[in-house]
């Protein structure tokens, strides 16, 4: 299938320029599993707050990345189990856009391996009283592959709200959270995973960039930009969001 980000119009208005850097790929690629996660950050340093929790990123010897009313996307989801997707303008408030993805976090973690992940949500909805972040019905792909659909959730579930409460405090980070209470115990469980596998979280602040009513991407800031890649560069991430018209 085509890719979806390469082939449509609205999508290339909002792509940035790319240098040869931008694409090269990780050397590790291949390497299955959580691997891709934990390569999104450079986890400095480690906190230790009773569960296997991915420090946040903090350089004390370089300025802030981005303002601190810039966007923060969060990605979320048990290993075994289907990957949620927040944004949050100010992750003390709930999110603006809340929605489970139709792909199990195990695949991400696969295409993070890649080096470069492009998630794109297209919707054939259309209102004019409805903002591009307010539409329910999207069509999800993935690195120009489609997922499948998914529905914008209204009211965060008993699960997300488990995992933002825990994040409330984390600004950029990944790694693995403990269960909800009531998911511990169960069948295959662990005390640090539930049935479906560790729930893992990654979560960055992104530069957002609005092409128009109908369109808008956000880019994930490599904390590394402007250094020497090597095959333990971050991947990149962008997430493209448009309507059609």
């Amino acid at each position: 299938m085509p890719s979806l980000i390469n082939g449509a119009a609205s999508l290339r208005a909002l792509l940035r320029p790319t240098t040869d850097e931008r694409q090269a790929k990780l050397s590790g690629a291949g390497a299955g599993g959580a691997a891709g996660l934990f390569k999104m950050f450079k986890l400095l340093p480690m906190l230790t707050t009773g569960c296997k929790m991915a420090a946040l990123l903090g350089r004390h010897n370089r300025a802030p990345l981005l303002a601190d009313h810039a966007p923060t996307v969060t990605l979320f989801g048990h290993q075994r189990g289907r990957l949620s997707l927040a944004i949050h303008e100010d992750t003390r408030a709930p999110p603006v856009f809340l929605i489970e993805l139709p792909m199990l976090a195990a695949a991400l973690h696969r295409e993070m391996a890649t080096g470069t992940v492009k998630l794109a949500l297209e919707s054939d909805t259309r209102s004019a009283r409805r903002r591009l972040l307010e539409e329910y019905v999207w069509a999800v792909y993935c690195n120009g592959r489609k997922a499948g659909y998914a529905i914008r959730r209204k009211d965060a579930s008993d699960d997300d709200r488990h995992v933002l409460r825990l994040l409330r405090g984390v600004s950029m980070g990944a790694g693995v959270l403990p269960p909800a209470p009531d998911e511990r115990g169960g069948a295959g469980a662990t005390p640090s995973a539930g049935p479906d596998g560790e729930l893992t979280y990654m979560r960055a602040r992104v530069e957002r960039v609005v092409g128009s009513k109908d369109s808008e991407a956000f880019y994930m800031i490599n904390p590394d930009d402007g250094s020497d890649r090597g095959a333990d560069s971050a991947p990149e991430l962008s997430i493209f969001l448009v309507r059609k018209k």
